[in-house]
């Protein structure tokens, strides 16, 4: 494999990932985050750090929409659930396996 192979390939994987996640909008964040200790928004942070580091002017706001595939504020309205006092507590037991996101 060359490595264009490996960089269409992961980039294919990426846009499944992100397609997967934008049709299960009734999969909360805090949920995925304690399971597995990243969510959408930490790949709008690595999305928006990598545009950066190209020299783009890129927000994390940009980095929400390309990853909701809408305004953070209008997927929260349609679709964040007030987080339980179970689900804010596992959390913090959760926190320091959380992804770690430089400039964040």
């Amino acid at each position: 494999m060359t490595k264009d192979q490996q960089t269409r390939i992961e980039a294919a994987a990426f846009r499944g990932l992100v397609k997967h996640l934008r049709q299960r909008s009734d999969v909360q964040n805090i949920d995925i985050m304690n399971l597995a200790g990243f969510c959408r928004n930490c790949l709008a942070k690595w999305y928006s750090a990598e545009a950066k580091k190209m020299g783009l002017e890129f927000d994390y706001a940009k980095g929400q929409q390309a990853i909701y595939g809408m305004t953070n504020e209008e997927w929260k309205t349609s679709y964040q659930a007030k987080a339980s006092d179970e689900q804010l507590k596992r959390f913090k037991e959760t926190s320091e396996l959380h992804a770690k996101i430089s400039g964040y």
